[in-house]
């Protein structure tokens, strides 16, 4: 009788030590489970934060500027990680359209004063934060493995070249300084029947590459861009206007500050280096 009360107390406290190491166990988990919950929280609020943090700053942009500003925007982001660049890339003259119809924009970078002169003028660039920036050239140029002996305008106009691409004169810069050039040789209208317009100097830069038009008239630091396209002869430049990039604020801009900070960049001797290397000249 002795023995199985003996035993039965054993079980009894064999069985409490079980129930108070599995409360221990259960309670020990929840800690570790809140704790990471609490951790993972953290991580993601101060992520959150981070990125509530960042000021998204949007740059109306000449499509002849692509490959520079994208290399210029690696550099800028990794020196301000509070600033996120975006650009809208397209014919100076549509990106002109764009800012006057309340587009949003901090930035406005023309391939031509006659697509800003107009903003200013409307008073939808900020006062005192415009400026020319670039120069650039008018070229020539034929898919790199091309034939056609081409390196004069007047060659243009052999019965072996079947298509000249140009960009929409009214509303890419590259195009209307093309038609200044060829009516200047007049050659503006024995060229009519040739003609393909692009939207901007990158599609006439496709147009060629892809063998659509035998010749194409873009600017130099397009031509340098690509191994599928060659120059075949430079623009006389007094045949056409001069290719003047301005540079401005837009007054609607909601981040003033960044807006100017990356202007003031632009102008900035790194800056300007990159736009060399890419063809682009700057106003003496």
């Amino acid at each position: 009788m002795y023995a199985k009360i003996k035993t039965n107390a054993v079980l009894c406290f064999l069985l409490a030590m079980m129930l108070v190491l599995a409360a221990c166990g259960n309670q020990t988990e929840t800690k570790t489970d809140a704790s990471a919950n609490n951790a993972a929280g953290s991580d993601k609020t101060a992520s959150a934060n981070a990125t509530a943090d960042k000021v998204g700053l949007t740059i109306s942009a000449a499509a002849s500027m692509t490959d520079a500003l994208n290399e210029i925007k690696q550099t800028y982001e990794t020196e301000h990680p509070n600033i996120e660049l975006s650009f809208n890339f397209g014919g100076s003259g549509a990106l002109q359209k764009q800012i006057e119809q309340g587009a949003p924009a901090d930035l406005f970078l023309s391939a031509a004063v006659k697509n800003m002169k107009p903003l200013v003028e409307q008073k939808l660039i900020e006062e005192g934060k415009e400026k020319t920036l670039l120069k650039n050239e008018l070229v020539a140029i034929v898919p790199a493995d091309t034939q056609a002996s081409i390196a004069a305008m007047d060659d243009l106009n052999k019965a072996e070249v079947k298509k000249v691409a140009i960009g929409i004169p009214e509303s890419v810069p590259a195009g209307n300084y093309a038609k200044e050039a060829l009516t200047n040789s007049k050659l503006w209208e024995p060229l009519q029947p040739k003609m393909v317009q692009a939207k901007d100097v990158r599609q006439v830069l496709q147009y060629v590459e892809t063998g659509n038009a035998d010749a194409g008239f873009v600017y130099k630091t397009d031509a340098l861009t690509s191994s599928k396209a060659k120059i075949a002869f430079t623009v006389d430049p007094a045949s056409y206007s001069p290719v003047e990039y301005p540079i401005g604020i837009v007054k609607a801009t909601k981040h003033a500050q960044e807006a100017e900070d990356f202007y003031n960049y632009l102008q900035s001797k790194a800056s300007l280096d990159v736009f060399i290397k890419y063809g682009f000249s700057v106003p003496e």
